[in-house]
């Protein structure tokens, strides 16, 4: 009798698998390329993207559209959701809602759309993916050598949680609340007001109480 343990996903990620049996990378590219829904490769599995809402567009539109404008006159770019951004651990990889590269973007030789050196990575939190943001996707991130700050951005209140990297390579970590409140971002010199990550996306009343 057989008695063998099928391979099974982390729980983080079970709920947004979509193959029976973990596949290799070239099978992901295969099907990746194929397929007319994005996905994330995780240790074999397929992760399926989650379709955003509106208030999670509007604020990474928000977020790109702030940063870029602070941008202009530096060699820093932002890139939104579709960059595939490669993790160095064997066979992973993310597309993150927003990227900041600074001094040009670098790619991966075998694929051309993956990213290998952002320096500071936004996600925008939803409830079918948080847990995974904040654990094991953040455990990954950290492995970068270029990341400096991670932002976890939430949707229902203005509430940003903000990692940045230290130089005993610790990771500093700070919660941001309310319209009236604004981040700094030490590695890129800019600043980020939350009434602008927000803009439009709550109403009057909302917006009046979202410091709590």
């Amino acid at each position: 009798m057989d008695t063998a343990t099928r391979p099974a996903p982390p729980p983080s990620i079970a709920h947004r698998v979509v193959n029976d049996e973990p596949i290799s990378l070239e099978e992901y590219l295969e099907r990746e390329q194929e397929s007319e829904e994005r996905h994330e490769y995780v240790d074999g599995w397929m992760v399926a993207m989650v379709a955003a809402s509106w208030s999670h567009s509007a604020i990474t539109s928000n977020i790109d559209r702030t940063l870029g404008n602070q941008f202009l006159d530096t060699n820093c770019r932002t890139a939104s959701r579709d960059l595939k951004v490669a993790l160095p651990v064997a066979d992973k990889n993310a597309f993150p809602d927003l990227v900041v590269v600074c001094g040009g973007p670098e790619f991966d030789p075998n694929q051309s759309n993956l990213l290998l050196n952002p320096r500071i990575i936004v996600e925008v939190l939803s409830p079918s993916t948080m847990d995974y943001d904040r654990g094991e996707k953040f455990a990954h991130y950290r492995q970068i050598d270029t990341l400096q700050e991670y932002l976890l951005v939430a949707q229902d209140a203005p509430h940003v949680e903000h990692y940045v990297r230290q130089d005993d390579a610790s990771w500093r970590f700070t919660e941001t609340d309310g319209l009236n409140a604004a981040i700094t971002l030490p590695s890129v010199e800019a600043e980020l007001p939350l009434a602008e990550v927000y803009l439009d996306v709550f109403d009057d009343e909302s917006s009046d109480s979202g410091a709590e």
